[in-house]
């Protein structure tokens, strides 16, 4: 599992950093303004369908159902099942597309209902809006595709995927701002063209590991069927957090012009840490335990799960802790120039502050609902993903008129803390978790050496403020940032090793250690 996630994590640390370099640009050009909200609510769209019926339900489903027939009846009857489950997705997926695009402006009235007070931004909101949401059924297929790959223990291609995400969007930014309309018309244009690269990427992936998915004629076989009744209840299970997000982007949009911009930024820091060892750990996480229950070793996904708790939380208590501390110097060296002016940096460093506290809850929920779904349970996530996404509206609604941009990312933290809190209750009472003497003493050694990170953050921080403070260039404020980030994982790293939180020489141990191969069927 220690490599899984590696490898994983590794690949979304690029695809992130490319993020942040599209994300610059995004500021640079756009800013704040209504070109940029309109963007931001078009790439929400298509994204929340993937992370829902790709990444989330879809994906927490078809993995274990792919492993169990694996297991059972060998390679070419998986392949079989992932090819009757990718005909019936595609042709639902692309009808969904189809009305999508003729009830863009009905779908945007509910997502952005504050957009309709302006008309322009609307409009521009509903063309974007059609130009990406192709990139919905091509990265939802893709993510079936990936779902293959990560049962065979295969995690790099489909974790590389998202890489040309970024990159196309990098592209189709630079080359074609000044040739269409706007910049978020290239912005749009590149998202959907990711998509057919991407899914191209992980089908050639697939082949080279020797599988070979037929496409049959749809039909709703006994073992889709199964599928789709474990998938459906898992809609918000697996996909509460992008939700609660979305949440955010309806409250933002009835807040004043340009919040929506200032909560994206705010968010797409967060999601560094969060979706490079969120989900890296959850990917990782679900076969290994998957293949444990079908295999009749529960205790062993009692400690697996343990395990991949530690993991987690290693360095996303560290991380939620930096990035409340230095909220302000990272917005504004990462997006501080150009049409993103210095009150939207305020704001935005506010939001991730408010993001940052509710970081470690958004990463367990991806820990802890794998331990579900290996188990076929999709509806005890269900019920308590709902009673999040109820609790993070009310929170909204009674917290976005005296708190403003304030309001969303504080409702969902609070949100996020009580999807954990009633996963491990449940988790706890039904034998399928509790927390172990390793994981007690080092997450209490871990909060000790990110204590000791944030002394050495708020030394050294005064001398980015300073940069900032005096217009230092844009090379002197990169330079502060990155001694201020090296500086707190040096301490934390050093501080981790002599209090114990962590062993370097144990996670080489794993990591090195070799895999026996599974024995392969049929």
């Amino acid at each position: 599992m220690v490599r899984g996630i590696l490898t994983v994590g590794g690949w979304t640390m690029v695809s992130r950093l490319l993020g942040f370099a599209r994300d610059i640009l995004i500021a640079a050009l756009l800013g704040a303004g209504p070109v940029a909200d309109a963007f931001f609510v078009a790439n929400r769209l298509p994204n929340l369908f993937r992370r829902l019926f790709g990444e989330g339900a879809f994906n927490a489903a078809f993995v274990p159902a792919f492993s169990a027939v694996m297991t059972a009846e060998g390679r070419p009857a998986a392949a079989r099942f992932a090819g009757q489950a990718a005909s019936v997705m595609a042709f639902w997926l692309f009808g969904l597309t189809v009305l999508a695009e003729i009830f863009m402006p009905q779908v945007l009235a509910v997502i952005a209902p504050g957009f309709s007070a302006i008309p322009a931004k609307f409009q521009l909101a509903v063309t974007l809006s059609r130009i990406a949401f192709p990139y919905m059924p091509l990265i939802c297929l893709t993510a079936l595709v990936s779902g293959v790959l990560n049962g065979l223990d295969r995690f790099a291609a489909a974790a590389a995927a998202p890489v040309l995400y970024n990159l196309a969007t990098i592209a189709f930014m630079l080359g074609l701002s000044g040739v269409v309309p706007t910049a978020g018309h290239a912005l749009a244009l590149g998202v959907a063209v990711s998509g057919v690269l991407q899914l191209g990427m992980v089908a050639w992936a697939v082949r080279r590991a020797g599988v070979h998915i037929p496409l049959p004629r749809p039909r709703l076989t006994p073992q889709v069927r199964l599928l789709l009744r474990r998938m459906t209840p898992g809609l918000l299970g697996a996909g509460v957090t992008q939700l609660n997000l979305s949440v955010d982007v309806i409250i933002g949009s009835l807040l004043p012009p340009g919040t929506v911009s200032v909560l994206y930024y705010a968010d797409r820091v967060n999601q560094l840490p969060l979706g490079t060892i969120g989900a890296a750990v959850g990917t990782a996480l679900l076969p290994t335990l998957s293949r444990q229950v079908a295999g009749g070793a529960p205790r062993d996904a009692v400690v697996t799960l343990n395990r991949a708790i530690e993991y987690a939380l290693l360095l996303t208590l560290p991380a939620a802790l930096a990035l409340m501390v230095c909220d302000v110097p990272i917005i504004a060296v990462l997006f501080g120039r150009g049409a993103f002016a210095p009150p939207a940096v305020l704001k935005s460093a506010e939001a991730l502050a408010a993001y940052a506290a509710g970081l470690p809850a958004f990463v367990l929920v991806k820990v802890l609902v794998p331990a579900f779904f290996a188990r076929g349970d999709t509806a005890a996530p269900v019920k308590i993903g709902t009673a999040a996404v109820v609790l993070n509206l009310v929170l909204n609604l009674l917290l976005m008129g005296p708190l403003q941009h304030l309001g969303p990312p504080i409702a969902s933290t609070i949100a996020a803390w009580g999807n954990v809190a009633a996963l491990g209750v449940i988790l706890h009472r039904r034998g399928h978790f509790a927390a172990d003497a390793v994981l007690r003493r080092r997450v209490v050694r871990m909060l000790a050496a990110s204590g000791v990170m944030v002394g050495v953050l708020w030394a050294m921080q005064g001398s980015v403020y300073a940069a900032l403070d005096t217009g230092g260039g844009h090379g002197l404020r990169w330079l502060g940032l990155v001694l201020l980030v090296g500086g707190g994982m040096a301490a934390y790293g050093i501080a981790g090793q002599v209090l114990g939180a962590f062993s370097v020489q144990e996670v080489a141990r794993r990591l090195l250690r070799r895999r026996r191969p599974a024995p392969v069927q049929g």
